[in-house]
């Protein structure tokens, strides 16, 4: 695939992003588009390595290696350096519905597995993904999917990227497809919990407007299990997919956890979000880090987020906290070896930034966070942390331990909790009496039965806390087993 020699030929080249002094100006994408004749060469580094691990999406050591899609990425490498790129965007979506999603916000797997990164830097698969599908609705190549009707009714609840994976497939099939969104815009996650500057609105509108016409019927404003019953649901549809994602927050469980002006990463976001849909000013956002010093505990993309929103907001100042140590500027390989998903320290955007504006890197490594001070009227004023250091216990297990004397104060008028989730919430769960492993809903992967009769789940719900790429895989294979419960087969692959 690509050149024969282009992996020893042509360096890696990214796509450049907007300089951080002007991005932060406002809340447009940072990505830039890239010349195609870079792209080509780009393509030409995917090398014929026999066994392509880019599009493997196996687990190892606990964390994803290859794209879980399965993506056929060699193949839409070569095509790209061959000019192809009509045939690329072909290859591309027979794996992949919605390709303009992970182009943006998927961390690539894809790009740890790369056999070119054993010893030099991987393909640069994910702006290869973005410029083909960019390039698709350009020019008019993407259109809305139908199918001869077969009669059978599918309800999904819950429009992120699983639920609509879901109901893209199902729909293609022939069945007459309804989301359920309990927000007033579809999406899920993609919506209200990833800033327009990673994934701008118009991109998911984009993608809506497509699937209803097809024939994709989106009910808002309607949360199953409250605005309408869900076993009315499952009464009145042939089948139910559940999408609904894993919504409960890990909170922080200190002293002063409850003090107003700590709020969750998403309620932070979603805030913001929704005032700039809602063509609100800036001064009415609800939550608003405007000349407000800021501290964000929790690290992950989440945490990234809050630090570029806060200083859109103007901030007075930004600080990120994570308990565990920095990570190392390459890949440890006797303790990280390809394929794994290489944990190596990396600036993201939002950090960026805040170099920008200060020189100094926001996250500080090896903190704890002891305890989170208020004032007389109760609003948070203070972040009280203790150096720790991990050691195994006798057990074997690794855990901190506090440096005595690290005690350290921490002024704070708003503190954004960025620790990821727990689980699904519980209450439709406990509506249909659906089991679960006392964190997620108990649904067999490549089966996703639930314990109630015709539901199904797919998603975080299922498996927790994962990536875009795999909300899409389960919302995919979901949709194949409801097709193959409603007719006795499925063409879904």
């Amino acid at each position: 695939m690509g050149k024969t020699t282009g992996f020893l030929e042509y360096p890696r080249v990214e796509s450049d992003q907007r300089l951080p002094e002007d991005r932060i100006k406002d809340w447009n994408e940072i990505r830039m588009p890239q010349d195609q004749n870079v792209l080509r060469t780009q393509g030409a580094r995917c090398m014929n390595c026999g066994v392509p691990f880019c599009q493997s999406g196996v687990m190892l050591n606990g964390m994803t290696s290859g794209c879980p899609l399965h993506n056929l990425i060699p193949e839409f490498n070569d095509l790209v350096y061959k000019g192809q790129w009509k045939e690329a965007y072909q290859r591309l979506i027979r794996t992949n519905p919605f390709p303009e999603f992970t182009a943006r916000v998927c961390p690539a797997p894809c790009e740890g597995a790369c056999t070119v990164g054993y010893l030099w830097e991987p393909v640069t698969i994910k702006n290869i993904e973005y410029e083909i599908i960019e390039k698709a609705f350009a020019e008019g190549w993407v259109r809305p999917a139908k199918a001869k009707a077969t009669g059978y009714k599918v309800a999904v609840v819950g429009s992120g990227p699983a639920g609509l994976a879901a109901a893209h497939y199902l729909n293609a099939v022939g069945h007459d497809v309804t989301i359920f969104e309990r927000d007033d815009r579809p999406g899920g996650l993609l919506m209200y919990g990833i800033p327009n500057i990673k994934l701008d609105k118009s991109i998911i509108a984009r993608r809506i407007e497509l699937m209803q016409a097809a024939g994709i019927k989106f009910v808002l404003n309607t949360e199953i299990g409250t605005d309408l019953p869900a076993r009315d649901l499952a009464a009145n549809f042939d089948a139910v997919i559940l999408c609904t994602g894993a919504g409960k927050a890990r909170r922080l469980q200190v002293e002063g956890h409850d003090l107003k002006g700590v709020y969750l990463a998403l309620e932070f976001l979603r805030s913001n979000t929704k005032s700039l849909l809602d063509g609100n000013e800036y001064d009415s956002i609800n939550i608003s880090a405007r000349d407000k010093n800021v501290i964000v505990i929790g690290g992950g993309d989440t945490g990234t987020d809050c630090v570029a929103t806060a200083i859109r907001q103007h901030c007075k100042s930004i600080h990120q906290f994570e308990i565990q140590p920095e990570p190392p500027d390459r890949r440890i390989k006797y303790s990280n070896p390809w394929p794994e998903w290489p944990r190596k320290q990396k600036v993201d955007y939002g950090q960026e930034e805040a170099i920008s504006i200060s020189g100094k890197d926001p996250r500080h490594y090896l903190l704890s966070t002891k305890k989170i001070e208020g004032d007389d009227q109760g609003r948070v004023q203070a972040v009280y942390t203790v150096d720790v250091n991990w050691f195994k216990n006798s057990a074997g297990i690794l855990e901190p331990v506090e440096v005595p004397g690290s005690e350290k104060r921490w002024p704070a008028d708003l503190v954004l909790l960025a620790l990821g989730f727990a689980g699904p919430e519980e209450k439709l769960l406990e509506e249909l009496q659906l089991k679960d492993d006392k964190r997620n809903v108990l649904a067999e992967y490549e089966i996703f039965e639930t314990s109630a009769e015709k539901v199904f789940a797919a998603g975080d719900m299922r498996r927790g806390q994962s990536l875009i790429a795999w909300a899409i895989q389960e919302g995919k294979l979901a949709a194949r087993e409801v097709d193959k419960f409603l007719t006795g087969n499925s063409t879904i692959k």
